[in-house]
C-alpha cells in the first residue's frame, strides 16, 4: 500500500509571509542552539574547514551543493552546521535542505510542520531513488540550492562500513547541472548525544570534524552518457566512487581522533 507523506511544503513560485517567517523563526533558533552546543559547551576541531565555507558562500549560484557525512548521532543534525558563521545558520535561503526519515520525522502534523520548517524533506526509506521527495531534492539542486544527506540511510550505531545509497548517485547524474559534492566526516557526535536512554546531550566532549575536498562528477557523467550507460550504471559508478573517498576519509577522521585524544 503505498505511504502517504505528511507534505507542507508550498509552491516555489508562492511561498505565504508566514511560511518564511515560521521558517526563519525555526531556522534561527535551532541554528544558534546548534552552535552553542557544539562550539561552546563541547570541544570541535575542524579540519579543512575553509573548503567548507568556500562550498557553501563561494560557488557559481547556479551550482548546487551536496554535503554528505556518516550518521553517528541523532544529533548529527543540526550540530554539523554549528561550525559555520552565524549568518548562514539563521538565514532560510543559506542554510541546507535535508532528508528525513518519514516514519521518525514526519509521524504527525506538527512534528511534519516543525521539520519541514526547518527545510527537512521527508523520505521512505525502502521506497528506492525514484519517489517525491528525491524529484524535489533534484529541483532544489537545479536552482543551486544546498541539500545535505546522511548516505548510509540511518543512524550508523555500530559504526560499521555501510554500502552507500544510491540515490546520491541519481541526484548527481540527472541535476541539469553537475553539483559539487563535498564529503564531511565526524568522529564524537555520539558522546554528545549517547545513542542509549535516557539521550541527554552531554557538554565537554571532543569532535573531529573532517571536510574532504570538493568532488567534480561532470567529466564522468559526460563519459558515461557518451558510453550509453544506463540510469542504473551511472548510480553505481559514481556512488561507488563517492563511498571510496568517503571511507579513506573515516581512516583519516579515526586518526586525527586518536591522536586528540592521547
Amino acid at each position: 500500500m503505498p505511504i502517504e507523506l505528511i507534505w507542507l511544503f508550498p509552491k516555489q513560485t508562492r511561498v505565504p509571509r508566514s511560511w518564511r517567517f515560521g521558517s526563519q523563526l525555526a531556522i534561527g533558533v535551532v541554528g544558534i542552539l546548534g552552535k552553542f552546543w557544539i562550539e561552546w559547551v563541547n570541544k570541535v576541531t575542524v579540519y579543512n574547514r575553509e573548503a567548507l565555507h568556500n562550498a557553501v558562500a563561494n560557488r557559481d549560484k547556479n551550482t548546487g551543493l551536496i554535503t554528505l557525512a556518516n550518521h553517528y548521532s541523532c544529533l548529527d543534525e543540526p550540530l554539523l552546521w554549528g561550525v559555520l558563521q552565524l549568518k548562514y545558520l539563521i538565514h532560510p535561503d543559506r542554510i541546507r535542505w535535508s532528508l528525513g526519515s518519514h516514519d521518525v520525522c514526519f509521524t504527525n502534523y506538527w512534528h511534519a510542520l516543525f521539520f519541514s520548517l526547518g527545510k527537512t524533506i521527508p523520505v521512505v526509506r525502502g521506497n528506492g531513488v525514484y519517489q517525491k521527495s528525491m524529484d524535489f531534492v533534484i529541483s532544489k539542486l537545479n536552482n543551486g540550492n544546498w541539500v545535505h544527506l546522511f548516505p548510509e540511510g540511518k543512524v550508523n550505531l555500530e559504526k560499521e562500513k555501510l554500502r552507500l545509497k544510491w540515490g546520491i548517485g541519481r541526484l548527481i547524474s540527472e541535476s541539469s547541472v553537475t553539483p559539487i559534492v563535498l564529503p564531511i566526516y565526524h568522529i564524537g557526535m555520539d558522546s554528545i548525544l549517547p545513542n542509549k536512554t535516557p539521550y541527554i546531550p552531554q557538554i565537554r566532549k571532543k569532535v573531529t570534524y573532517l571536510v574532504g575536498s570538493p568532488m567534480d562528477f561532470t567529466s564522468d557523467i559526460k563519459t558515461l552518457s557518451a558510453l550509453k550507460k544506463t540510469p542504473k550504471e551511472k548510480r553505481k559508478y559514481i556512488t561507488d566512487k563517492i563511498q571510496e573517498e568517503f571511507f579513506k576519509l573515516r581512516l583519516q577522521a579515526e586518526e586525527l581522533h586518536e591522536k586528540a585524544a592521547s
